[in-house]
């Protein structure tokens, strides 16, 4: 961890979600009372996608369920004399595996998530697994085969606008083989290929009237100056990082960019294995902070030991100390809150 980082996190009162699928780890990053790191750890199998909608509100997208969180503190309420906020789990809607990626909510508040398996944009449903909402026109039919590994997906104002995928196959694992340079952006909108020849693009997110995306095989954070045909769009690199770029949030003039490292030793087909051969740098798992003016590292927090893959980061604003409650403990069976007795009971 780079000296500042939990200072920069106090600072600007906020805290940092990260998840990893790899080892089923969803952490919550502030500023301790000391000014130190304050790390709060908890267990999800397959942890994914997040999403902040308000200070109130998280939700993830897991191994078959997408589960939302709900802060149960008031203002001037603490857990263990430290926590501010503790978000514990409200709702939980069971998918199945369908290797859901990113997560949003929309504006009436439904829940929207990337199913990777079956190609398509879909809600959560009170009887099936999922509600379809949106295909690639490129993909033919909904089906559970992933053959275009749509994964990414940008949300603003509550309203999907784009979409990432490491291809535009229509066959079964078709992706797999244009890993290299196969990538696309989609606008949800109009179907219509915003841009392509990325690296298995990730992450894409609007921020401040910008289209910001994650080339992951290249290790580049970047954003997008669209154009009138697909191919005279331009990806503007803001910043290379030492790994496989995937989770971004954002806070004022800033970037929080989430790195892995290979899942095999090396990147391998992909650019990425070249250009930290040529930096003279071994990959690393974790989150850097970029300025986005200067593209320079500012922050970073690393992990080491056996979480090698992050998928998602998110900033969570006004929160400087947040915990969750999860499955794995006994936590969640003792701390009891309910709202005050409603006037006219039943009536």
């Amino acid at each position: 961890m780079s000296p500042g980082f939990a200072g920069f996190l106090g600072a600007n009162k906020i805290s940092v979600a990260i998840s990893s699928y790899q080892s089923g780890k969803f952490y919550l990053l502030g500023q301790n009372v000391e000014g130190g790191l304050l790390v709060d750890e908890r267990f999800f199998r397959k942890a994914m996608g997040i999403c902040v909608p308000d200070q109130q509100t998280l939700l993830l997208a897991t191994l078959f369920q997408i589960i939302k969180f709900k802060n149960v503190l008031e203002p001037d309420q603490l857990v263990n004399n430290v926590f501010d906020h503790c978000y514990v789990p409200r709702e939980l809607f069971v998918t199945g595996e369908l290797d859901a990626h990113d997560v949003g909510q929309l504006k009436d508040g439904r829940i929207i998530f990337v199913n990777t398996t079956h190609n398509c944009l879909a809600t959560t449903s009170d009887r099936h697994s999922f509600t379809p909402l949106w295909k690639p026109p490129f993909v033919s039919k909904i089906v559970k085969e992933d053959r275009c590994h749509l994964n990414g997906l940008a949300m603003e104002d509550g309203v999907p606008r784009y979409v990432t995928a490491v291809s535009k196959s229509d066959t079964i694992d078709g992706w797999r083989d244009r890993r290299f340079d196969g990538g696309i952006v989609i606008d949800v909108a109009t179907g219509e290929i915003v841009i392509g020849g990325l690296s298995m693009p990730h992450s894409p997110r609007v921020y401040n009237g910008k289209l910001y995306v994650l080339n992951s095989g290249t290790g580049e954070l970047g954003w997008v100056e669209p154009a009138a045909k697909a191919a005279d769009a331009k990806f503007h690199v803001v910043a290379f990082c030492p790994g496989f770029v995937r989770g971004l949030g954002f806070h004022g003039n800033f970037a929080l960019v989430g790195l892995s490292k290979p899942r095999y030793e090396r990147f391998e087909g992909l650019a990425l294995d070249k250009k930290l051969a040529d930096a003279d740098s071994e990959p690393w798992c974790g989150v850097q902070v970029i300025d986005l003016n200067t593209g320079a590292c500012v922050h970073w927090f690393r992990i080491d030991g056996p979480v090698g893959e992050l998928y998602d980061v998110a900033v969570v604003p006004g929160v400087m100390r947040g915990m969750s409650l999860g499955f794995a403990s006994n936590e969640v069976l003792g701390l009891i809150t309910h709202d005050p007795l409603a006037e006219g009971g039943l009536a």
